[in-house]
């Protein structure tokens, strides 16, 4: 194991770049926190570049890392790495999955979605749900973000999350006769009318401003859940996992 002490080493600033992403963008790296996100992580070990350690911190001994390279840091280090208040002192460095395609039945497709907790709760339930790829469109908060990662818990190693444009995802959803259905009051029915598709894809968009009016234009139904309290809308990811078992389970 190799340790390093100085934060001004040249691998500590560079892993530190890595909580932007102007550097996640840039170099197809990105970095997790906590035992949880680096065992999930090493299941898909090709993708682990090296794992740091602070000094503080012992490697959990059923933990199969490989041939990886582990780095022990200084705790100061450590604390300057972590986007949690208090950090367990160990990350991983992974490579991002660079594919644009996958193939399924079932998808999510989210359209600028900004809040870091709902996007990582949503890749989470879709995982849960056994839903094949989440498709993330612009507008949306980065899907490496700390926070969407610590919200996903996993999923990100679990099935294809992919950036993509959803006006060529929904033309080729449509070109495969993949019903897909957009979230929204105007010219839509309660989802439970839905039928029981047994490949579809689910469209839902912004907190504030649901999808855009163009993408809904291209969908096959729009659909809503009803309200029967005074709140005036539920939370795009709770009603994602509404939508999506809904879906799921109703073949």
């Amino acid at each position: 194991m190799k340790y390093i002490q100085s934060d001004k080493n040249p691998q500590v600033k560079q892993w530190k770049k890595l909580k932007t992403r102007k550097e996640r963008d840039k170099t197809g790296m990105f970095l997790v926190e906590g035992f949880h996100l680096v065992e999930e992580a090493l299941t898909r070990i090709d993708d682990v570049e090296e794992i740091i350690l602070s000094e503080k911190t012992e490697l959990p001994p059923g933990l199969d890392y490989g041939s990886v390279p582990v780095t022990v840091v200084t705790d100061d280090i450590s604390k300057q790495l972590a986007d949690t208040e208090t950090t367990q002192g160990i990350f991983a460095v992974c490579k991002q999955h660079e594919q644009t395609q996958t193939t399924g039945k079932t998808y999510l497709l989210i359209d600028s979605v900004q809040d870091p907790g709902n996007l990582g709760t949503m890749i989470r339930t879709a995982d849960a749900a056994g839903i094949d790829a989440v498709i993330v469109g612009k507008g949306s908060v980065d899907m490496y973000n700390p926070k969407v990662l610590r919200s996903a818990q996993g999923s990100h190693f679990h099935l294809p999350v992919l950036s993509g444009d959803l006006h060529e995802w929904i033309n080729k959803l449509n070109a495969e006769s993949i019903p897909v259905y957009g979230t929204a009051l105007e010219n839509g029915v309660v989802y439970t009318e839905a039928g029981s598709p047994e490949a579809f894809a689910l469209l839902v968009g912004n907190e504030g401003n649901g999808v855009h009016k163009d993408l809904l234009e291209k969908t096959t139904q729009n659909l809503y859940i009803p309200i029967f309290g005074q709140s005036e809308s539920l939370n795009v990811a709770v009603a994602a996992g509404i939508l999506l078992y809904y879906l799921k389970t109703a073949n």
